[in-house]
């Protein structure tokens, strides 16, 4: 019995030992010092010093672990701390803080991932106190109603209140916005068009002008062959497609040609998008076009405008801004064709890229990619993707223009086409099709993947498609805007001008 009480005693001191090693350890690691340590990515303690959540109103300083862990009192706390203890620890023994994309990893797709919303609802008991705004209220009564049916978190919309973000706005735009670069010179009409040939655009009564490409027609092999990497069967089988000739912008629709449109024809009402495409078929009348309503939040994320494409507007937005050019130029504008679009996107060439190279080379997916890293040398002149970007939209001229000197149809941002969405549109109609467009579907085409895409999603072939409801998930208006998505930072449009 000694023996038995001895060895209990024993184990009594050694388990009480661990114990408090391990609290000491979860004490000592959970502190502001310590996490500053391991996370030397830069600025992060100067933008935490700089947030909300330090620099409060009532003083009280939000620690790294009141916003990256779970409440003490959870029971998931513990778990969770250990998790992330033992990956942070794995990084910074193996991995150079020196070769992270730190832009990226503060974008909140990254974000959600080591925030827990928990806290956030534990420190915030009140989520509607006396001095929010009424825009607020509405976002917070939509937050309420919908947190846990659209999986929406606190720092969805409040991204910047533990680090502090400049370029980071959480306000309603309220006004037009400024458009140019100060020159005043303002159009006083359109530019005539007397034979097929690259044109200047010139947007009547703004000072906004842009390139078209002359596109002569032909015949191309539309899809991708079964052998080819990263392929999807929606992009199957390969048709034999001819088209007439059109003109193509060089460049996506830039936020100065795009709030021309929007300071022109800026309104409080809702044209029904039924009557928008109808009019497709017509010349429309510029003063009888009701523009989009202003954005709950600021559309180009605090990025900057001027010659950066125009994002987060929804396809009816970008039919409207078709409408409203091809009113005020004399001219029939319009979103481009899937087919089109691919092929000005291969311009002459049948592989998965005009400027050459292999995917698997360039793409991150893959066993390899562990060991490996992509080849960045060659596709990075030509397109801004995942391994190359800033986490944002870059201006046209940071890209070489493909033979046909268009830029940016692939990457930068995902472009809406003309088509709606069929997986089965190619097998569905006959191989060899004229001027081909499919307008049965929910959704609309989207093609050459964003500033976010791996290479495989930058193939001419890729196909993409919207996601109407999933842009809008955090858009609290009643009813949702038809004009802009809440949700969705890498879309945007160029458009075509038929001849």
């Amino acid at each position: 019995m000694k023996k038995v009480a001895m060895f209990i005693s024993i184990g009594t001191v050694i388990g009480v030992g661990l114990m408090l090693t391990f609290s000491s350890v979860m004490k000592n690691t959970s502190t502001n010092e310590s996490c500053e340590s391991c996370h030397v990515h830069p600025h992060a303690t100067e933008r935490w010093k700089r947030s909300s959540h330090f620099n409060s109103k009532s003083g009280v300083k939000v620690n790294c672990v009141d916003c990256h862990l779970p409440p003490k009192e959870s029971a998931d706390h513990t778990s969770a701390k250990i998790k992330l203890g033992v990956k942070d620890l794995w990084g910074y023994i193996t991995k150079d803080s020196i070769d992270y994309n730190w832009a990226k990893k503060s974008r909140l797709e990254h974000a959600t991932r080591f925030v827990s919303n928990e806290s956030c609802v534990a420190c915030h008991s009140n989520i509607f106190p006396s001095r929010l705004s009424d825009d607020g209220i509405t976002a917070h009564l939509y937050y309420e109603n919908k947190s846990e049916e659209l999986d929406i978190q606190c720092i969805s919309c409040h991204l910047d209140v533990g680090h502090h973000d400049p370029n980071y706005s959480h306000k309603k735009m309220v006004g037009v916005p400024a458009v140019g670069s100060g020159d005043t010179t303002r159009y006083a009409s359109a530019t005539p068009i007397t034979e097929f040939v690259d044109f200047k655009e010139q947007i009547p009564h703004t000072s906004i002008s842009f390139d078209m490409i002359a596109i002569e027609g032909g015949i191309f092999e539309m899809g991708s062959p079964a052998g080819e990497e990263f392929r999807s069967e929606d992009e199957a089988p390969v048709r034999t497609v001819t088209l007439d000739k059109f003109f193509i912008a060089e460049v996506e629709t830039s936020w100065d040609a795009f709030f021309s449109f929007y300071g022109e024809t800026v309104s409080e009402g809702r044209t029904s998008p039924e009557s928008v495409y109808q009019n497709n078929s017509t010349l429309p009348v510029a003063d009888a076009i009701s523009g989009p309503t202003p954005p709950f939040g600021i559309p180009d994320q605090g990025w900057g405008a001027g010659d950066r494409p125009a994002i987060t507007m929804t396809h009816y937005a970008a039919e409207t801004y078709c409408q409203w050019l091809t009113a005020k130029t004399g001219k029939k504008y319009r979103l481009p064709t899937e087919a089109e679009w691919e092929y000005v996107a291969r311009a002459g060439d049948e592989t998965p890229y005009f400027f050459g190279g292999d995917p698997s080379d360039y793409s991150n997916e893959g066993l390899l990619r562990s060991i490996f890293d992509a080849d960045t040398t060659h596709i990075a002149s030509y397109v801004i993707y995942a391994n190359n970007s800033s986490a944002m939209t870059e201006e046209p001229d940071a890209v070489t223009a493909n033979p046909w000197r268009v830029r940016n149809m692939q990457g930068n941002v995902m472009e809406y086409c003309a088509d709606k969405y069929d997986s089965a549109a190619y097998s569905s109609t006959p191989l060899n099709v004229t001027n081909p467009i499919n307008l049965s579907g929910d959704e609309f085409v989207v093609r050459g993947g964003s500033f976010k895409s791996d290479a495989s999603q930058l193939r001419a072939a890729a196909r993409g498609k919207s996601d109407h409801k999933a842009w809008l998930r955090t858009d609290p208006q009643q009813p949702q805007s038809i004009w802009w998505y809440s949700d969705i930072d890498c879309i945007g449009f160029r458009v075509v001008c038929e001849w």
